[in-house]
C-alpha cells in the first residue's frame, strides 16, 4: 500500500517541471492499471503496511478515485491549452488524490477522520481557484461549513470510543454502544457529505460552481465518503441503529422523491445531474439503514456505479459547455444534428443513470430495492414513485439536450475530439463490463 503513497508523492514534484501534464496523467493511469493487480478476494483486510490496509470495501472506492483522477487531468484539457495555473492545477490534484487514497486505507477511525476532513481543502481550492462564477465563493463555503458543522461531533464521539476502548483501530472495535448523542455524532457527518435531504443544499451549489474536474471528484468519490464511513462504523451503533434508523430511511426516501420532482424544473444541466446525484444517494442511505447483507452489498455498488456514471454526465454536459458558453437547456437543444456521435454518448450514459442493464446501476438498485422492501413493503410506495421520476428526469434531460430545434449560434464550433471519446468510453467500458465480475460487489461480507 505505501508503494502507491509514495509513488504518488513523487509525481509531486513532477508537476512542477513544464509540459509535463500529458505524462502526469499517463502516470496515474500506470497506477490504475497496476492497482488492478492488487484485487482483493475476501472480506479480510489484506496488503496490510503500518496504517493502510484494504478490503474489497476499500479496493473498490481506491481504484475508483485512481481511476476519477486520470480521467479528471483527461478532461480538463483546456486548463493545460490556456495554461490556466496548470501546475498549481496538477499538484492539487495529486494531494488530492493522496488524501483520498489515505481516507479509504486508513486501519484507524481517527486517521480515517484526519483525511476525510483534509480532502475537503483541495476541493475547495478547485471551486474557488477554477470555478467559473463569482457565486463560486458561496458555494466553497456552504461545502466548507455544511461539512465541517457536522463532522466536529464525530471527532468528539471519536474520542470518546478512544477513551472507552483504548483503541481505534477498525479490526478491534466490536463494543456496540448504545448511546444516541453518539449515534448521531457518527452518522451526521456522513450523512451531510451523502448528502442527505435537507442537508443537501451545499452539493448543487459546489457543483454548478466547480470546474469539470471539481464536478467530476464531487459526484465520483466525494459523495461515497459518506457511504463508505457509515458502513464501517455501523458496526459501533448496530444496536441503536435498530431503533432509530427508520427516521433516516423515511426521510431519504421521501426526500429522494422530492428531489427527483426538483430535476425536472432545472434548466441547467449541471444543475440537473447534481440533483439526480442526490436521490440516487438517498437510495445508497436507505440501503445502508436498513442495516442488512442486500442493502450493504447493493449500496457498495451503486456507489462504485454512481461515480462512474454521473462523472461521465457532468463530462458530457462540460463538453456541451465548452462549445456553447452556456449550460442552460434552452440554448444545448437539438444537439443531434450538431454532434450526431456525442449523442450515442449521451444515450449511453443517461440510460446507464436510470439503471438500464447491463450497467452496474441496476444490480444496484434492484438488490437495493430488494433490501428495502424487505425491510418494509410500505416502502414500496416511495420507491415506485423515485424509480419512475428518475426515468422522467433522466428522459428531460436527453430528449431536451438532443432533440429539437438548433441553437443558432452553434454553427461555429465543432464536433467531439478523440480525447471527448476516450473520457466517455473510459467512463461508461467499466460501468457496464464489471457487472460480469459482481461477485466482487455482491459477495463481500
Amino acid at each position: 500500500m505505501l508503494k502507491f503513497l509514495f509513488m504518488m508523492l513523487l509525481l509531486i514534484p513532477m508537476s512542477f517541471i513544464n509540459n509535463m501534464y500529458w505524462l502526469v496523467q499517463l502516470y496515474l493511469f500506470l497506477m490504475s492499471f497496476l492497482f488492478m493487480f492488487l484485487i482483493v478476494n475476501s472480506y479480510m483486510f489484506m496488503n496490510l503496511s503500518y496504517f493502510m490496509g484494504m478490503d474489497l470495501l476499500s479496493y473498490g472506492l481506491i481504484l475508483l478515485s485512481l481511476w476519477i483522477c486520470t480521467l479528471m487531468l483527461t478532461a480538463s484539457e483546456s486548463i493545460n491549452r490556456f495554461d490556466y495555473s496548470k501546475n498549481f492545477f496538477m499538484i492539487n490534484l495529486l494531494f488530492l488524490l493522496i488524501m483520498l487514497y489515505l481516507t479509504f486505507s486508513s486501519m484507524n477511525l481517527f486517521y480515517f477522520y484526519l483525511f476525510f476532513e483534509g480532502s475537503l481543502i483541495p476541493t475547495l481550492f478547485l471551486i474557488i481557484g477554477w470555478g467559473y462564477q463569482p457565486e463560486r465563493l458561496q458555494a466553497g463555503i456552504y461545502l466548507l461549513f455544511y461539512t465541517l458543522l457536522a463532522s466536529l461531533p464525530m471527532l468528539v464521539g471519536i474520542f470518546y470510543i478512544y477513551n472507552n476502548n483504548n483503541s481505534l483501530l477498525f479490526l478491534l472495535l466490536d463494543k456496540n454502544y448504545n448511546y444516541l448523542f453518539l449515534y448521531l455524532s457518527l452518522l451526521l457527518a456522513f450523512l451531510v457529505k451523502m448528502p442527505m435531504f435537507l442537508v443537501h443544499l451545499w452539493l448543487p451549489k459546489a457543483h454548478v460552481e466547480a470546474p469539470i474536474a471539481g464536478s467530476m471528484i464531487l459526484a465520483g468519490i466525494m459523495l461515497k465518503l459518506g457511504g463508505y464511513g457509515m458502513l464501517r462504523v455501523f458496526n459501533l451503533i448496530m444496536n441503536i441503529g435498530l431503533k432509530f434508523n427508520y427516521y433516516w430511511l423515511i426521510l431519504s426516501l421521501f426526500g429522494g422523491f422530492l428531489v427527483s420532482l426538483l430535476c425536472l424544473r432545472q434548466v441547467d444541466l449541471k444543475s440537473l445531474i447534481a440533483y439526480s446525484s442526490v436521490s440516487h444517494m438517498s437510495m445508497v442511505i436507505s440501503g445502508i439503514m436498513t442495516l442488512n447483507y442486500w442493502g450493504f452489498s447493493g449500496s457498495y455498488t451503486l456507489m462504485i456505479a454512481h461515480g462512474l456514471c454521473s462523472s461521465g454526465l457532468f463530462c458530457l454536459a462540460n463538453m456541451s459547455y465548452e462549445r456553447t458558453g452556456s449550460r442552460s437547456l434552452f440554448i444545448n437543444k437539438g444537439m443531434m444534428n450538431f454532434m450526431p456521435s456525442m449523442c450515442l454518448w449521451w444515450f449511453l450514459l443517461s440510460s446507464s443513470n436510470m439503471a438500464a442493464p447491463p450497467s452496474l446501476n441496476l444490480l444496484g438498485e434492484i438488490s437495493l430495492l430488494n433490501s428495502i422492501i424487505s425491510w418494509s413493503w410500505l416502502s414500496m410506495i416511495w420507491l415506485s414513485l423515485l424509480s419512475f421520476f428518475s426515468a422522467a428526469y433522466t428522459l428531460y434531460l436527453y430528449s431536451y439536450s438532443q432533440h429539437g430545434d438548433l441553437y443558432s449560434g452553434l454553427y461555429s464550433s465543432s464536433n467531439g475530439t478523440l480525447r471527448e471519446y476516450l473520457l466517455l468510453m473510459l467512463h461508461w467500458i467499466p460501468l457496464n463490463i464489471l457487472i460480469m465480475k459482481s461477485e466482487l460487489c455482491m459477495l463481500w461480507l
